[in-house]
């Protein structure tokens, strides 16, 4: 199954690791913005946090200095006192900062979420038929979900162990200047390391994810209800497991060069870190050799002790700076999604419809899907009137549904304009279309969920007899009433438990409930076979009744009492007229009808016993 969106190649991977630029961090940063009061005070906690953890190395010195050398009991007994107050203190700052900087973090992920879902929900249908399912979920909730560590724990600890780094350094340099210029020497390399480690986790983070988001595809396509049977049917099954591991393989060597990435140069700076105590005493004795004043034994083990405590954060700081190179990226692959183009937008000041009368209009309508491509529809003019009923027909690709699908909106006019009263459907509040204008469609898409779920998805607040009043204008509802459960019954995923025929008069259902005063029917029972579809078009029929209907047909035996026919070819209006005009004219539609006539017969026959 192949992806719809390929990957770029060395020129994504050199995106990857070049550096962010700074409009991107400080848009990072405004994600954080409406939760700065939590914010500021974690940076108070924080910064008291270190204050007070540095305290105990100045308590240790004074006890081998002072108290125990002038034998002060008293004194040794504060000195131990405060060393535990401060560990304790340490720790319940601590443990508030971390509930404070987690909920903070989590709040960050849900805004996204719903910023990266609300997004999408703008898209326009293009978007859909061009992306993966998989690509789509992946950027929800995989890549939203590898961030949560960066999110909710890293961003604090990138402050608390920077306050941890500033204070112990300060705290060195009031013990002694000139050990403190020994710890500190490696510095820059260490910093090195780090941006070099920090840009090779990047890089390797994009590919990672673009690697889990082909994979999730796979699992959405081939594991659905739909992919199973064909894979079966097909005798697929083996083939789709065997793309499956190779890309599960894929995956499994980029995420041990993700864990690896830099993992022998971080560990050079930990076991160098943890050597310097060593090179602080021979520094000490160097200074009694070169005729120097030797810090105090007090002093020299309060230094190393806050030279030991500057190896957790320090290290610390260094690998929290890798996971947000690495977080870069994920970050970028949603900002991706939150600055793609909305092609069909509400105007600032819509026009509300409060209950429209129905007529439909098309002037001069032409659309091309892409610039550039010979238009799917060209110069349609078209009035059907508050009431009435139109219908179209036409070979495969003659663009039927495309002129359906103008009228709700889902795709906008390249020329002309679409009218409903005659405002332009885009001046129109997206609210007043979807009141105005209801569809069925071929592909009918049900709920996992309770049929009542799904009838009430068109109208929340429907009570139970307004669902059973719709189920009967469907012809569904005694159908309904013959299950144990009744109306609470599980349609199961896509509605797979009900025949074409239920499925398509649950749609019908949902509809009516709805009450809208234009209708589209796409196709609805193109699929069906005759019997099922009599029971349909008795649904359709009633659910037609009063309201303005534009029908998109296969099966013209369902049309011939329509007000208005018209076939399309090329997207261009050939005829138009009443079922009996255009046989009268023996062009294009009597051919239609003629090759309709024909396949009904043989379908016929080879259902006769």
């Amino acid at each position: 199954m192949p992806d719809s969106t390929p990957p770029r190649g060395a020129e994504a991977e050199d995106d990857a690791s070049a550096p962010p630029p700074p409009a991107q961090i400080r848009r990072i940063l405004r994600l954080f913005k409406p939760y700065r009061g939590r914010l500021a005070v974690v940076g108070i906690l924080v910064a008291a946090s270190s204050l007070v953890a540095v305290a105990s190395p100045f308590l240790l010195r004074e006890i081998i200095d002072t108290a125990l050398p002038e034998r002060r009991t008293g004194l040794l007994a504060l000195l131990a006192l405060g060393m535990i107050a401060t560990a304790v203190t340490s720790s319940v700052f601590g443990v508030l900062q971390t509930l404070l900087s987690t909920t903070v973090g989590q709040q960050v992920m849900h805004d996204l979420r719903t910023a990266v879902y609300a997004k999408l929900q703008q898209m326009p249908l293009a978007f859909f038929t061009r992306t993966r399912t998989g690509e789509v979920q992946s950027r929800i909730a995989g890549d939203i979900g590898s961030m949560q560590a960066t999110v909710t724990s890293t961003a604090t600890s990138l402050v608390s162990n920077l306050t941890a780094v500033v204070a112990t350094v300060v705290a060195m340099l009031a013990l002694d200047w000139r050990l403190t210029l020994v710890s500190l020497a490696l510095l820059p390399f260490f910093v090195w390391i780090a941006r070099r480690v920090g840009r090779e986790r990047r890089r390797i983070t994009t590919q990672r994810q673009k690697q889990m988001a082909a994979m999730a595809a796979i699992v959405t396509e081939s594991l659905s209800v739909s992919g199973i049977m064909l894979g079966r049917t097909m005798g697929r099954a083996e083939a789709l497991t065997r793309n499956f591991s190779a890309e599960s393989g894929r995956l499994v060597n980029l995420e041990v060069r993700a864990s690896m990435a830099g993992r022998w140069r971080m560990s050079t700076i930990g076991m160098i870190m943890a050597a310097i105590p060593a090179l602080l005493y021979w520094s000490a004795g160097a200074m009694i050799q070169l005729g120097g004043t030797p810090p105090s034994i007090g002093t020299l083990v309060a230094f190393v002790s806050l030279q030991q405590g500057l190896l957790r954060p320090a290290v610390s700081l260094l690998s929290t700076g890798v996971d947000i190179q690495a977080s870069l990226a994920l970050f970028q692959r949603i900002f991706e999604y939150l600055d793609l183009p909305v092609d069909i937008t509400e105007r600032p000041d819509p026009v509300t419809l409060h209950r429209a009368r129905g007529e439909v209009r098309f002037e001069k309508v032409t659309f091309r899907y892409d610039p550039g491509t010979p238009p799917a529809l060209d110069g349609i003019a078209l009035t059907i009137p508050a009431g009435g009923s139109l219908a179209v027909v036409g070979p495969t690709g003659a663009g039927k549904s495309t002129l359906g699908y103008l009228v709700p909106r889902l795709y906008d006019v390249t020329e002309g304009r679409v009218t409903l009263d005659g405002v332009d459907v885009r001046d129109l509040s997206f609210d007043s279309l979807a009141r105005a204008v209801g569809v069925v469609s071929q592909e009918t898409y049900l709920f996992h969920a309770s049929i009542a779920d799904n009838l009430r998805f068109a109208k929340p607040d429907a009570s139970q007899a307004e669902l059973e009043a719709a189920a009967r204008a469907a012809q569904i509802h005694d159908h309904i009433a013959g299950l144990p459960e009744g109306y609470e019954t599980l349609v199961g995923e896509r509605g797979y438990r009900f025949s074409g025929g239920e499925k398509q008069r649950l749609a019908i259902a949902r509809t009516i409930l709805r009450d809208p005063p234009v209708l589209v029917l796409d196709e609805a029972t193109s699929a069906l076979d005759t019997g099922t579809e009599q029971a349909v078009q008795l649904a359709i029929d009633g659910l037609s009744a009063g309201r303005t209907t534009l029908t998109i047909a296969h099966r013209l035996s369902t049309i011939r009492d329509a007000d208005q026919i018209v076939v399309l070819d090329g997207g261009r209006i050939l005829e138009r007229g009443t079922h009996e005009q255009l046989l009268a004219l023996d062009g294009r539609y009597a051919e239609l009808v003629r090759q309709d006539n024909r396949e009904r017969q043989v379908v016929e026959v080879e259902a006769a016993p």
